[in-house]
């Protein structure tokens, strides 16, 4: 196991939580929010294909989710500028989100076999999730100072995605266990209880306080405005390339599970462990990945990691054994938990407070978009597509790998850091991340392996 100097990254994040009280009550809500991803984030795949859905209905689902979700983001900043409280607006539709998993736990109880129900429930419930995100991260970062952000967000996410991966665990043991009696009402316990640990979320969110905000007209600008100042602007470059980015992955991701659990025939236990692999990693390394983005800057760690997810679905074609693919996404761990960090911090570095709920809506617009539009695209693309070792989807794989190379190698050129940096090469990176040669500032004693 993993050690990077946790004592003393414990202490400096709990002091953190005792000079503000609201930080801690967000932890808190984020360990039910977590629980609750815990246990859905991964079901809902598997509970429409148990419904008797297939790869078309999959891909419509995650077609419609993100592009749902993008177009909620829209009106965070409207919402936020007229409720002048970013905390009621998160408090309101995470409540909101509660209903929802309530529904999709009578529509298993009831044994409601309609996908296109079920469909819509779903995305309800991811648009309310997304309304939620610009306001949460925005008042979040102005609780934690910018020299912080790396390592407090670091040590938050490891702590919080550990909440994640037990949950996703027991949810798998869970419904293997109902597989032999009843899924669905398996699924129904499963959606109670992310209903019910969402509703605490919501308890838990009403008793922050929101950091003051000041609004300008300077602050103020559309969606078109943003999208004009593509060439100009640092940040909007940043945006489409993470944009780019999700649209290779997703135009195979949303398959992974139609392949293992029906091309492949996996049982719930092995489809579990193949998911908990990359969070098991992602949480575990993300810590440190936080204290080398301080150092050498998140544009940096972008570089090095953002080619690199062209290796797993070319991986994933070589073997399907179910060892062999806990390998792969541990890999995919190592360099999410360094994408996904060095993203969001980039964001907070890049954005001033009172621009910031409008340019996170306008990251997640454009990256909803992209995820739905790779999601509609693979989805319509499989039927048309040759076999490649007896798969079709594994031809997929390929498609989405090449895209992540060329996108990956190509679009973060021209970002320039917003902060000093200490200059370093790809290779040092990588080598002082898995401990071979630590950076200064990065000591080899806290790497325990």
């Amino acid at each position: 196991m993993l050690c990077f100097g946790i004592q003393s990254s414990i202490a400096m994040s709990i002091s953190d939580h005792h000079k503000n009280p609201s930080l801690k009550d967000s932890y808190r809500a984020g360990i039910f929010g977590c629980v609750m991803s815990g246990l859905t984030q991964n079901y809902f795949s598997p509970f429409l294909l148990a419904l008797g859905g297939g790869a078309a209905h999959i891909g419509l689902l995650n077609s419609l989710t993100n592009l749902v979700a993008s177009a909620s983001q829209l009106p965070s900043d409207t919402l936020t500028r007229h409720f002048r409280s970013r905390q009621v607006i998160t408090a309101v539709f995470v409540f909101l989100q509660s209903v929802t998993l309530l529904l999709l736990a009578w529509i298993a109880l009831a044994h409601v076999a309609n996908l296109y129900l079920t469909i819509a429930v779903i995305t309800c419930f991811s648009g309310f999730g997304a309304v939620v995100q610009p306001c949460w991260i925005s008042m979040l970062s102005d609780m934690v100072s910018q020299h912080r952000r790396g390592k407090y967000f670091g040590w938050r996410t490891r702590r919080l995605g550990t909440t994640i991966i037990v949950s996703t665990l027991l949810t798998g043991l869970a419904l293997y266990y109902f597989e032999r009696l009843d899924i669905a009402l398996g699924f129904f316990c499963v959606f109670a209880a992310a209903a019910a640990t969402r509703f605490l979320s919501f308890l838990y969110i009403r008793k922050m306080v929101d950091p003051p905000l000041q609004f300008t007209q300077e602050s103020h600008f559309n969606l078109w405005d943003f999208l004009s100042k593509i060439k100009s602007s640092n940040f909007a470059q940043f945006v489409f390339f993470t944009a780019g980015v999700n649209f290779a992955v997703n135009l195979a991701a949303p398959f992974f599970t139609v392949f293992m659990l029906q091309d492949l025939a996996l049982n719930y236990i092995e489809f579990t462990l193949i998911n908990l692999a990359a969070p098991v990693v992602l949480y575990t390394i993300i810590e440190r990945w936080g204290h080398h983005a301080d150092l050498v800057g998140n544009i940096k760690v972008l570089r090095v990691v953002a080619p690199l997810f062209g290796l797993i679905p070319l991986l994933w074609i070589v073997n399907q054994s179910t060892v062999y693919l806990i390998g792969v996404e541990m890999l995919a761990g190592f360099l999410w938990a360094g994408f996904n960090l060095s993203s969001s911090n980039f964001i907070m570095d890049a954005v001033t407070p009172e621009k910031r709920t409008r340019c996170i809506a306008y990251f997640h617009v454009i990256n909803g978009a992209a995820l739905a539009l790779g999601a509609f695209c693979g989805g319509h693309l499989i039927p048309f597509l040759p076999e490649l070792r007896g798969y079709k989807i594994l031809t997929l794989f390929a498609i989405s790998s090449g895209l992540r190379i060329v996108i990956g190698c190509l679009a973060p050129l021209r970002l320039k850091e917003v902060r000093p940096v200490t200059k370093i090469s790809h290779q040092e990176l990588l080598f002082s991340m898995i401990g071979v040669k630590p950076i200064a500032g990065i000591e080899r004693k806290n790497i325990q392996l």
